[in-house]
């Protein structure tokens, strides 16, 4: 008795713990759906943001905000193409560890162009723009390089299957209609030339056959007629008809 109850108690425990590390599972799914929801409405915000100041403000202001909305949208475009990519070709995990690298030298800039846009200095502000505008290309130059060279292998890959495919469709096609192939015919003997000079249409020659070069030939009787026959002494000599 006492072992049973020590069994039930232990499928107790044991549903619980199950229970419990479901719940906390669940949480953790939801709690990270809903972190990514913050995130990208925080993002989509933000860039709404940067999209009007960077058509509302003029001078530095204006051009931190476009330099900002730029490197952003350039990166998270070579991201998403990446990830995608990376599900297919195996060989995009070096480009993704490269873009990982590239990302930290993003965010950075990011920070910066951020801090700077509540700078007072103006002057100052204006006297390092020229930087902050080399750096940016540089850094989006790099993803936007990242993010094309992968489209073009994804898009090459495609071409080849596509032909492959349709070579393929070819010679089935090719195989199904099999009786519109038209077999070559027999080249029949050319007719012989008419005479030009000394000759007339009578006296055309015509190619021999075995049956022309028959008719030409002498006939021969089909059986030698007999010669005449031998006399014997013992033979009785003919009886001459009585004129009686």
């Amino acid at each position: 008795m006492e072992a049973v109850i020590a069994i039930v108690a232990l499928l107790f425990v044991l549903f619980v713990a199950l229970g419990v590390y479901a719940t906390v599972k669940a949480v953790g799914a939801a709690k990270r759906g809903v972190d990514r929801t913050i995130t990208q409405a925080r993002r989509t915000v933000e860039d709404h943001t940067l999209r009007a100041k960077s058509f509302a403000q003029l001078g530095p202001a204006g051009e931190l905000a476009q330099l900002r909305l730029k490197l952003r949208t350039s990166m998270r475009a070579t991201q998403e193409a990446l990830h995608a990519g990376v599900a297919d070709d195996e060989s995009l995990k070096e480009s993704l560890g490269l873009f990982q690298r590239l990302s930290a030298h993003g965010h950075e800039l990011d920070g910066e162009l951020k801090r700077l846009e509540s700078e007072p200095d103006r002057t100052t502000l204006a006297e390092r723009l020229p930087g902050l505008r080399e750096r940016t290309e540089r850094v989006t130059q790099s993803a936007d390089s990242l993010r094309w060279a992968a489209r073009d292998r994804a898009r090459r890959f495609a071409d080849d299957d596509l032909d492959t495919l349709s070579a393929q469709i070819d010679v089935e096609s090719g195989a199904l209609r099999h009786w519109t192939k038209t077999e070559p015919t027999a080249t029949p003997p050319p007719w012989p030339e008419t005479p030009t000079v000394g000759g007339s249409a009578e006296q055309q020659t015509w190619p021999e056959t075995p049956r022309s070069r028959t008719a030409e030939e002498p006939t021969r009787p089909a059986i030698t007629p007999p010669g005449p026959r031998p006399t014997y002494p013992w033979q009785k000599k003919p009886r001459p008809e009585s004129t009686t």
